[in-house]
């Protein structure tokens, strides 16, 4: 794996940056995420630009897909960005999936990530995933505090088709990369939002950040912060294999646990309220970091491809 992006790849990135910067941002999040709302413009503006197809598009990859679901992730965007770019076109092949995508696991009536706004639920049902055709409004909308507007899975019981053989594994392994993504994405922006604010706020006739005590709590933040980009990027170039695919999502899940509480320790008392753009992202680690089942099954998934050779 090449460490130096292409300057394919940071065309890419400046170029979805520009995007999300007239479509994205903390203000826009907090308006969806008070309506429980979906940001279909923001999927529609990063499909019309072929953010949505990297991964399948002559000379780009799953590589450039994560760094795009990384960015949208970093800019607060709420629009299941991860399954569309990334998991749907890499674990499912050629099959054309209507948005959003909700990714599930959990038996009926748990909560997942956009489903009370998706047209179509992937399914990880063990051996094979299922896709299912989601009318308007048959997944029951969940108040949320985490920033992504949730759902209630229905009764799926002889519905959808099957993927294919293998299918689930192929699942899993692309959800964790995009998870992992996400992580990183939300991982950064929760740092910097925290920086910004060590440099402004003053105790003792000095910026906070110049004390090296927190010098020292935000460099083991951004080490991190690094190690979780790393570990996704890695994974996604190497079509997301069992062991690197576990370990960027447990690192990055982990890692997750840490940010938080060290990035809401810095800002003080107002970190925690509304009126501070760091509960956008903070709220979110809390909700992916749980995804899928959560740091000890990414750990799990790990030493079983590493030590037993299994998925």
């Amino acid at each position: 794996m090449d460490l130096e992006a292409s300057g394919e790849q940071q065309a890419i990135v400046e170029a979805v940056r520009a995007l999300l910067a007239r479509h994205a941002g903390p203000t826009r999040a907090i308006d969806l995420a008070a309506k429980g709302a979906y940001d279909s413009a923001l999927e529609a503006a990063l499909g019309a630009a072929g953010f949505l197809d990297v991964a399948r598009a002559e000379g780009t990859g799953p590589l450039e897909a994560a760094l795009v679901v990384e960015e949208v992730a970093r800019a607060g965007g709420t629009a299941a960005v991860g399954a569309a770019a990334l998991v749907g076109p890499c674990a499912l092949g050629e099959r054309a999936l209507p948005g959003p995508i909700a990714l599930a696991s959990g038996a009926a009536g748990t909560p997942v990530r956009f489903a009370a706004h998706a047209r179509t639920l992937v399914v990880d049902a063990g051996e094979v995933a299922r896709v299912v055709a989601l009318a308007p409004g048959e997944a029951e909308v969940v108040a949320s505090s985490y920033g992504y507007p949730l759902g209630r899975v229905p009764a799926l019981e002889g519905r959808g088709e099957s993927a294919g053989a293998g299918s689930g594994e192929a699942l899993r392994r692309w959800w964790r990369v995009a998870l992992a993504a996400e992580l990183a994405g939300t991982l950064r922006a929760a740092l910097d939002v925290t920086l910004a604010h060590v440099k402004q706020r003053r105790q003792f006739g000095r910026a906070i950040g110049s004390f090296q005590a927190v010098q020292h709590r935000l460099a083991e933040c951004h080490v991190l912060v690094e190690g979780s980009a790393w570990l996704t990027r890695e994974a996604a170039w190497r079509g997301a294999d069992a062991e690197s695919a576990a370990a960027a999502a447990a690192f990055a899940g982990a890692a997750a646990a840490r940010v938080f509480t060290e990035t809401h320790q810095l800002s003080g008392a107002i970190g925690y309220t509304r009126e501070h753009d760091l509960h956008v992202f903070s709220m979110r680690l809390q909700a992916l970091r749980l995804e899928l089942g959560g740091v000890g099954a990414h750990r799990r998934a790990l030493a079983s491809a590493r030590w037993v050779g299994g998925p």
